[in-house]
């Protein structure tokens, strides 16, 4: 069998990525099946870096706080702040103490450096701002959105002013309430003052659609593309904080769906500028229903893979990451008979693999599925692997 599926690997780089695709994909995602892995970062970092100097790529995303990241884009396009300090501001969680982030972030810098605005590679984190314990206030959103209207409209538009919202905010302790993630009673969301900031930050973001003609001649692109990032994130966030004071047995599943309806609705709103590589968990990235464990619940929802796939069809381009081993976490080598057992026996140390022709050729075999001794890993399904365009593998992830 392992001889029946060597046709289906080719060298990990970008030229073997570009001739998997039948098209440059507008969207190109690359996926990893856990967190925290430097060697994956690193994977990452050289494809990409790879398919942005051989393309058109101009903005890398990943799945990091997406205000937050806007400090990182200053930086990697016109050096502002220390490399320190957007490492330690400009990410969310954890991932500003990755080396591998680094890198990028340093590369990114130094690829920009002396080239035209057109030609300079962004930076963007498209998660909410959002932790597994809890979530932002939309404090820093909404006085952002409502700050840049003010200043380029008539105030009688405005739905309310600045001491409103700030009134109606109150302190953002109770927005950021970690007991709220497991008992609804303790949530905001549902408060008087949260239902009308849902309505001021709707009224807030029609408003700078309804002045978009207005508004193009009176700042620039980058300007516009912030203000509408502010209003996504206070109507997302607030929505967020509405269903985590729910007290239904779809709370959970509902807010895993919510994030990652803001991670779509962040990724299409980047495609609009141009294309996209992005990098985010498997799970975040993936064509069909995702799937977890979470106090003790199954969570089932769409990925904001599968949203954004069905907008733009082939223009968007999913590879999935597997690995042989990861023993630090007691994830060793691979049953035989598993997918991931197939692709170790064989003698490459990373690989590119074509999944349409990989689930082809193991068709009449029916491998069993992985068990991760890991919640933190999530093995390859074998009844869904032509669902991917390409699957990175990874034989050997030392450990830390």
């Amino acid at each position: 069998m392992v001889t029946d599926i060597k046709d289906t690997v080719r060298a990990l780089e970008a030229a073997a990525v570009r001739r998997l695709l039948p098209s440059p994909p507008r969207l190109l995602a690359l996926g990893e099946p856990t967190h925290g892995e430097d060697t994956l970062l690193d994977l990452r970092n050289d494809l990409f870096r790879q398919l942005v100097e051989q393309g058109d790529y101009r903005t890398i995303a990943i799945e990091s706080d997406c205000l937050a990241g806007l400090l990182v884009d200053d930086h990697v396009t016109s050096g502002t702040g220390t490399l320190d300090e957007v490492m330690e501001r400009g990410f969310s969680h954890g991932w500003g103490a990755s080396a591998a982030n680094r890198e990028l972030v340093r590369w990114m810098r130094a690829h920009n450096e002396g080239r035209p605005a057109s030609e300079r590679v962004r930076f963007a984190g498209f998660d909410g701002p959002l932790e597994i314990a809890a979530a932002a206030s939309p404090r820093h959103s909404l006085t952002a959105l409502h700050g840049y209207l003010a200043a380029r409209v008539d105030p009688g538009l405005l739905p309310c002013t600045a001491e409103a919202l700030d009134r109606l905010l109150g302190a953002d302790d109770r927005w950021t309430e970690p007991a709220a993630m497991r008992d609804p009673a303790r949530s905001v969301g549902r408060s008087a003052d949260a239902r009308e900031l849902r309505l001021l930050a709707d009224d807030l973001v029609a408003l700078l659609d309804m002045q978009t003609p207005h508004l193009i001649n009176a700042g620039s692109r980058n300007e516009r593309e912030r203000a509408a990032l502010y209003g996504r994130t206070a109507t997302g966030l607030l929505r967020y904080h509405h269903w985590m004071a729910d007290p239904s047995p779809s709370r959970l599943s509902r807010l895993v769906a919510l994030r990652d309806l803001m991670m779509a609705e962040n990724l299409l709103a980047l495609v609009e500028r141009g294309p996209v590589l992005v990098h985010a968990h498997n799970a975040h990235l993936q064509r069909e229903k995702s799937s977890m464990r979470m106090g003790g619940t199954q969570l089932e929802w769409w990925s904001a893979g599968a949203l954004v796939s069905t907008r733009l069809g082939d223009r968007y381009a999913y590879l999935a990451t597997a690995l042989g081993t990861l023993r630090h976490q007691g994830v060793d080598t691979p049953a035989p008979d598993t997918v991931e057992g197939l692709l170790y026996a064989l003698p490459e140390d990373r690989c590119l693999v074509d999944a349409a022709r990989l689930a082809a050729a193991l068709d009449d075999a029916r491998p069993e599925p992985r068990v991760s001794p890991w919640f933190g890993y999530a093995p390859l399904d074998p009844a869904r692997l032509a669902d991917s365009d390409g699957i990175v593998f990874v034989k050997d992830v030392p450990g830390r």
